[in-house]
């Protein structure tokens, strides 16, 4: 059976590119087979640093489809939104291609997380966006959210807009970096159980502690976003 997921987040750094490794290492830990992707990266050369992220996370090396640039076929110097890092280098993303590469490695694998680009509406090209593909694609969405401020509204706004174009949210990742006040989590926590209850989307929210060292030993439950 295979298992495709997409991991994105209420706005950048909000930490998805470090959940998706971990969620990997989960999946690794529980002896399943298990490759991540990068929709696309900007603000780095030849392989992508989000992908070289996910291997120290799961503690593996770079692999064969890293390498070929299969896990992320577009690449950009400047750290922008890929609509406009794309265009000064003459380039285009053609999300065929991606879907290519995601078809191509669930041939060899069976799990694939998909990690995006920044938020849920971060432009691609001209006026298609990255929620745009997401509702084309209707692939089970994890939502990474974090207690830094301005959170409630941008997950909030996720929350709406996830319902308005029919996407399937499989999870919402609290994120508890940086470590913030403890009554602002635990109410921005209950404020999002209760738009999820009014929005009707039935999902869990899964608490990941604050993590310092990528290579630090926790043992995180992930198994709600696999039921």
């Amino acid at each position: 059976m295979k298992s495709q997921i997409f991991i994105s987040a209420i706005d950048t750094d909000a930490g998805k590119t470090m959940i998706t490794g971990l969620i990997a290492r989960y999946l690794k830990n529980k002896d399943k087979s298990v490759i991540t992707q990068k929709f696309a990266q900007t603000g780095c050369q030849d392989i992508s640093e989000d992908i070289i992220e996910h291997r120290n996370i799961m503690g593996s090396p770079l692999n064969e489809f890293d390498k070929n640039k299969t896990t992320c076929p577009y690449v950009f110097d400047l750290p922008a939104s890929p609509h406009l890092s794309a265009k000064l280098q003459d380039q285009k993303i053609d999300v065929d291609l991606i879907r290519k590469s995601s078809e191509k490695l669930l041939e060899n694998y069976d799990y694939l997380l998909l990690e995006g680009v920044g938020g849920l509406h971060v432009p691609i090209y001209e006026t298609y966006s990255l929620l745009d593909f997401l509702e084309e694609e209707k692939l089970p969405l994890v939502l990474v959210s974090s207690p830094k401020l301005g959170s409630i509204n941008h997950t909030l706004m996720s929350l709406e807009i996830i319902k308005n174009r029919n996407i399937p949210l499989q999870a919402v990742v609290y994120n508890n970096y940086p470590d913030n006040n403890k009554e602002i989590v635990n109410d921005t926590k209950d404020v999002i159980k209760k738009f999820l209850i009014k929005y009707e989307l039935d999902c869990p929210i899964v608490d990941v502690p604050v993590i310092k060292d990528i290579f630090e030993d926790v043992e995180i439950d992930f198994s709600p976003l696999f039921k």
